[in-house]
This record gives structure tokens, sequence and C-alpha cells, in this order.
């Protein structure tokens, strides 16, 4: 009985389809922080639709995470938390970046301000992050919500939205 206890926490994280909340958006940031960096790193190098590709999966990325938030983790965080200035701030930070992606998606590479709506973009988008993991996270995980559950729900969720989106955006798997 003790050997099953010291895997407790291995056991938790073998299977990512059964991640909890707070990592699957935890995993959302990392990989939309990589898009912003490689961007930042790459753009002078890339041409246009190497460029164009890159916005279109960050800001794809970005739709899905935030919706996934505002149907689902947000209105349980409010629920469960006595701080709802924290998801208000939140709320507010997607409507800015929703902004922003909306312009990009109306935009071509190389027209005027293309490059510089993205960055700031990955700003605004690292910012929210900072907030989320080092105030609303520790909020939550206090108030004892069914992560588990969250995680389940939020995860059909977005399988359901990259498979609706990636249609959307034109990629012909089987095309």
């Amino acid at each position: 009985m003790t050997k099953s206890r010291s895997h407790k926490s291995h056991e938790s994280h073998e299977k990512s389809s059964e991640m909890d909340a707070i990592e699957i958006l935890m995993q959302d940031h990392r990989k939309v922080q990589k898009i912003f960096k490689e961007f930042e790193k790459s753009k002078d190098e890339m041409d246009d639709g190497d460029k164009a590709e890159m916005i279109r999966q960050g800001c794809m990325e970005l739709k899905i995470h935030t919706q996934i938030e505002e149907e689902i983790f947000y209105p349980a965080a409010r629920d469960a938390i006595d701080d709802e200035d924290l998801v208000d701030e939140a709320e507010v930070e997607h409507a800015s970046a929703k902004q922003l992606i909306d312009e990009l998606e109306h935009m071509e590479p190389g027209e005027d301000l293309y490059d510089a709506r993205f960055t700031v973009l990955g700003e605004y988008v690292n910012h929210h992050i900072k907030e989320e993991e080092h105030s609303l996270f520790p909020e939550v995980k206090k108030a004892k919500l069914d992560l588990d559950e969250l995680g389940r729900r939020m995860m059909q969720m977005k399988e359901k939205l990259q498979s609706e989106m990636g249609a959307e955006a034109g990629e012909h798997a089987a095309a």
C-alpha cells in the first residue's frame, strides 16, 4: 500500500488527457508564449507566408483558449473565489486581445503595423498569463474546485473548437 501512495503524484500526470483545468491552461500559456518568442526571434528572416501561418496559428490558439476560459473556467472561478476583480480583469484583458486578433485576421503580412500588432498582442498575453498564474490560479486552487472535472469539460470543448477552427482555417488534412 505504501508503494501506491509514493507513486500517486506520478499516476495523476501519466495521461495528458486527464490534466486538471489549471494544467490545461498553463500548457496553453506555454504554447502561445513559444509562438510569440519564436516570432520575435525570426520575424525579420521569415517570408510572408511563414509569418502569416505563425500568426494564424497563434491567433487560433488564443481564440480557443479564451473561449474555454470564458465559457467554463471563469464562471467556475467567479463562483468559487472571493475576489471577483481577478476574473473581471482577466475578461477585460481578453477583450483587448480579441480586438487585436480580429485586426490581425483582416490583415496581410507587409501591411503597416502587422508585425507590431502581433508583438503587442504577445505583450498583452504575457501580462495576462502572469496575472492568471500568480493571482487567479492560486486563489482557484485554494477554493477546492473540482479541477479534474473542469479539465475534462475544457478538453472536450477545446477538441471541438480545434476541429471547427482547423476546418475554418482551411486545413486540408483529407483534401
